[in-house]
């Protein structure tokens, strides 16, 4: 999906969404008609009351004689359940629709932003703009957008009858209607902007309580957990009270349009009474009837109702736009272009990769490495040693294709795959067996068994009263993290994939099982496979055949001995 500029601001956000309801209107469409069917039961049916009522006072019919009548109100009372019901349903399926292609749209542009931009963006943030901010869009599809379309047709045809009634009382009701979508759009301004800045609000406080929640065992050992507490009570009493300040504008329009259709109302039963009493002789009011002053009274409510609905989703219209900002801005978000085109093929046979004069940039940062000329040959072992913030791991990344290279080239033998470990491997809420599936769907249990023996885990798992379906939660909750990096050591052994790169796969370990995972990696390379380790640890360093030293960006081979 082409994502519109979001510096034009509010206009583009409103043609997002137009365009959103665009790809439903076969539904939306249906769901206005049956609305305006509706529409037309209702007036059906007040005609008929007035009729029955003029009939039983004036003509003093017998109330028999008035079944068959009533029997047709109870006819269009049902078509206008069914109609209204026709309505919601549309609406609905037109809502879910949009939600799940916005949502598909959106994790696809993510993935085409890579995991570079990801790693640097708060997961909590991005969950509550791919779930509560699509969830907004709901209310704005399925109910607003009808609302609006029959914010118009419905007073139309109401205005209609009511017209050849009489038309003075017409004019009352017409005069008074332009007021109720002023006020709303002035009220709607308002909130448009509150709802965008509780929505950021919310992203802010999911990352935060995240975070103390990973944290809360560092937090417990420095006496923090108290002043944490207190940090989270206080960002969730902020987002309490811009809850309540977008409430109150809500309940503003509410009650303003109210007063406003109640005094058009008034006026209108005031003309009518005085009518029948014969103190109005202006224009059609000496025609005036107990039926047409009765329709034209039970006309006023149902003229203001349809604005009435419209009011009530009006902060429907407001969330979706806030919510619309948030997601704009995500998908304005412009891909690597270096990233995701196919890699030409290596010069050499024999090389998994090459690197020829390639270097990244960073936005505001300029180069940050390169330019490097690398050649990874099959089954040698290199290490990648410097400085934190030397540009190791975004020379993983570059290796990975996670960026691509701004300058230079990358060329890849055919066939190369390969798989990534870093010192906080990825691990979902579910079983081992599970976890292992994300590097091999379709390994079989006697695969995963084995590839967890060579990883030094076989027997732990064993004895496991579940085995393989035992749970652990996510990040590795039941675990400990020698046991979370050997079980992802346990996924490159069950991926085969030729190439592994590996980002201080051995960091926060303690030596028992920094030696494991060394001994597993050398069992990595026994098996042919090329191995390339950022690390700062000696026996690391040491089973590698190749150093390369990286320095501000610049990478430097360091002789070994």
């Amino acid at each position: 999906m082409a994502a519109p500029d979001t510096t034009g601001g509010g206009r583009d956000v409103r043609r997002w969404l137009n365009g959103l309801a665009a790809r439903e209107r076969r539904r939306l469409g249906l769901a206005v008609v049956a609305g305006v069917i509706a529409t037309l039961a209702t007036l059906g049916q007040l005609a008929l009351l007035a009729w029955v009522v003029s009939q039983l006072l004036v003509e003093r019919a017998s109330p028999a004689s008035q079944l068959p009548a009533i029997a047709a109100m109870a006819g269009l009372l049902l078509l206008r359940a069914l109609a209204l019901f026709g309505q919601e349903q549309l609406g609905q399926a037109a809502s879910l629709a949009i939600r799940s292609r916005v949502r598909g749209e959106l994790l696809d542009h993510l993935a085409r932003l890579g995991p570079g931009w990801l790693a640097g963006r708060h997961s909590a943030a991005l969950a509550s703009q791919l779930v509560e901010q699509v969830e907004a869009l709901d209310g704005y599809v399925a109910r607003f957008r009808p609302a609006l379309a029959l914010s118009v047709l419905s007073p139309l045809l109401v205005l209609a009858v009511a017209l050849s009634l009489d038309w003075l009382a017409a004019l009352f009701l017409l005069l008074a209607a332009p007021l109720i979508p002023l006020f709303m759009a002035l009220v709607g301004m308002g909130a448009e902007r509150l709802n965008r800045e509780q929505f950021e609000a919310v992203a802010r406080l999911s990352g935060h309580f995240i975070d103390r929640v990973r944290a809360i065992s560092t937090l417990q050992l420095f006496g923090r957990a108290r002043g944490a507490t207190a940090e989270v009570h206080a960002a969730a009493d902020d987002y309490r009270r811009r809850s309540m300040r977008t409430l109150r504008v809500a309940f503003l329009s509410s009650a303003v349009l109210e007063f406003f259709a109640s005094v058009a109302i008034a006026v209108v039963a005031i003309y009518v009474g005085f009518g029948l009493l014969g103190y109005i002789t202006y224009g059609p009011s000496p025609e005036l009837t107990l039926f047409s002053g009765l329709l034209v009274l039970l006309l006023a409510p149902e003229f203001f109702q349809p604005l009435r609905t419209l009011a009530q989703h009006y902060h429907d219209r407001a969330a979706a736009l806030g919510a619309a900002d948030g997601l704009l801005a995500i998908l304005a978000e412009a891909p690597d272009p270096h990233r995701g085109i196919a890699p030409p093929s290596t010069n050499s046979p024999d090389a998994l990769l090459e690197l020829d004069g390639a270097g990244v940039t960073r936005p505001g940062r300029g180069r940050v490495l390169g330019p490097v000329d690398l050649r990874l040959a099959a089954g040698e072992v290199v290490a990648l040693t410097g400085p934190s913030g030397s540009g190791k791991s975004t020379l993983l990344q570059l290796l990975a294709g996670f960026v691509g290279p701004e300058a230079g080239e990358r060329r890849l033998a055919a066939g190369t795959t390969f798989a990534w470990m870093d010192q906080r491997p990825l691990l979902i809420q579910g079983s081992l067996a599970d976890n292992l599936r994300l590097a091999a769907p379709a390994a079989s249990r006697e695969a995963m068994q084995a590839a967890l023996d060579r990883a030094g885990l076989g027997a732990l798992v064993a004895a496991l009263p579940g085995g393989l379906d035992t749970s652990i939660g996510e990040r590795g909750v039941g675990l400990s993290g020698g046991q979370a990096q050997r079980l992802a050591l346990t996924r490159v052994f069950l991926s085969g994939a030729p190439l592994v790169l590996l980002d201080e796969p051995t960091a926060s370990l303690d030596a028992e099982t920094e030696a494991r995972v060394v001994v597993a990696l050398e069992a990595l390379a026994r098996e042919g496979r090329t191995l390339v380790i950022a690390t700062h640890h000696p026996a690391l360093i040491a089973m590698a055949g190749r150093r390369l030293a990286i320095e501000a960006g610049r990478v430097m081979e360091v002789p070994h001995g």
